[in-house]
């Protein structure tokens, strides 16, 4: 189940001592990417020699997109913000209102926004056989889309899709943004002068504070005193064409007004983004797949994320099971890190372990051009051992 972890975080525990600094954050991060397999692991075929990331919301804030715990995080400047909950949603017509009018209006940037140089990284680090695959905790699609060939599981599933809690039918969100556009046309003349007004430029939550908006992670906008109880949402369009049978064995409602907006005298139709909401588990095959990813890896590397969620913190916690040596880039403090790096050698120079509070889209790139030219260097040794064989 996805559950926020509320509880203070603890600062970062720098490991090795060297990688307090950029410069030495490289390095150290270059020696655990580049570390042979921990013979403490099965061999092979049940593991393989690569590193599987977990990534959170700090790898993508280089994108313009908002995280919840960063120096600009909504947990950091937003005390009383609170995300809406999987049962709050289903249940409350109400809530649903409040939810897809705020979508509504942050769903523009987020859909603009690009992957940026640390996910670049992160597909070069593939091609180059450091990386066996990616377990993201984020739903912006930006790894799918930056690296396709290395797989990508999706913890908390992907915003570019609704699906309907009763049929299972699912919808691409920018459709959806269409409908609710039209559906809405006050809602979408406001949305039109934010956009042209520049208000929705930056996803910085003291910038959008100033403009009278809250910022949130997820593309979530919130205007304090809007008039969400007058925002209208479509029903599923499968639901609406075949009502379905209900748990009960009965048929199910859907009805709309004149314009297709669902009502609430209606029994199904309902659509929900296509993410693991708040509240909400996680579906048990993604849970093993994860699992299976942890298990057949080497070594995993966090990449921005304090780990807050249980769903991805029980996984560091797995590997640590594993005797794996785990690292972690990420501003900030990281909730149990200190049971992750306990007993490593005081002469630990990265390879067995990495803690870093650095951000990825400046430390990455030049982590890979170090494996890079570790990797030239190396065939070069090669080339001339051979031919000096010959000679």
């Amino acid at each position: 189940m996805r559950i926020p972890y509320t509880g203070p975080l603890p600062p970062p525990i720098i490991i090795p001592r060297s990688a307090n600094t950029p410069t030495g954050a490289i390095s150290a991060l270059t020696n655990f990417l580049s570390a042979p397999r921990s013979s403490l692991l099965p061999p092979p075929p049940n593991t393989n020699d690569r590193t599987v990331l977990l990534t959170g919301a700090g790898i993508s804030v280089a994108s313009g997109l908002a995280d919840y715990r960063g120096t600009a995080g909504t947990y950091t400047l937003n005390k009383t913000y609170r995300p809406i909950y999987y049962n709050e949603f289903i249940s409350n017509h109400e809530a649903r209102k409040r939810y897809w009018a705020r979508s509504f209006l942050g769903w523009t940037n987020l859909h603009k926004a690009k992957a940026n140089d640390a996910h670049r990284a992160v597909r070069d680090l593939g091609n180059r056989g450091f990386i066996s695959k990616v377990v993201t905790q984020n739903v912006d699609s930006f790894h799918p889309i930056a690296h396709p060939d290395l797989p990508t599981l999706e913890l908390h599933g992907y915003l570019r899709s609704l699906v309907c809690i009763h049929c299972g039918n699912h919808l691409p969100r920018k459709d959806f943004q269409q409908s609710l556009s039209t559906l809405n046309p006050e809602w979408a003349a406001f949305l039109a002068e934010m956009l042209e007004t520049g208000a929705l430029n930056s996803e910085h939550p003291d910038e959008r504070r100033k403009k009278g908006l809250k910022s949130n992670p997820d593309g979530d906008v919130d205007v304090p005193n809007a008039p969400y109880t007058t925002f209208r949402y479509p029903a599923c369009p499968t639901c609406l064409a075949d009502p379905p049978i209900l748990a009960n064995g009965s048929r199910s409602i859907v009805v709309t007004d004149p314009d297709g907006a669902w009502s609430s005298s209606s029994t199904a139709g309902v659509l929900k983004p296509a993410v693991v909401m708040f509240g909400e588990s996680i579906a048990a095959s993604v849970k093993t797949a994860a699992e299976e990813a942890i298990d057949t890896a080497s070594k995993i590397l966090v990449i921005g994320s304090s780990l807050a969620t249980y769903s991805a913190w029980r996984l560091v916690k797995r590997a640590r099971e594993r005797n794996m040596p785990i690292g972690i880039l990420n501003l900030g403090g990281v909730r149990g890190e200190e049971s992750f790096f306990a007993g490593l050698r005081a002469d630990n120079d990265g390879s067995l372990g990495v803690r870093c509070s650095e951000s990825a889209d400046k430390i990455l790139p030049s982590v890979l051009r170090n494996l890079e030219f570790a990797a030239v260097a190396e065939q070069n040794q090669e080339t001339m051992s051979t031919h000096s064989s010959y000679t």
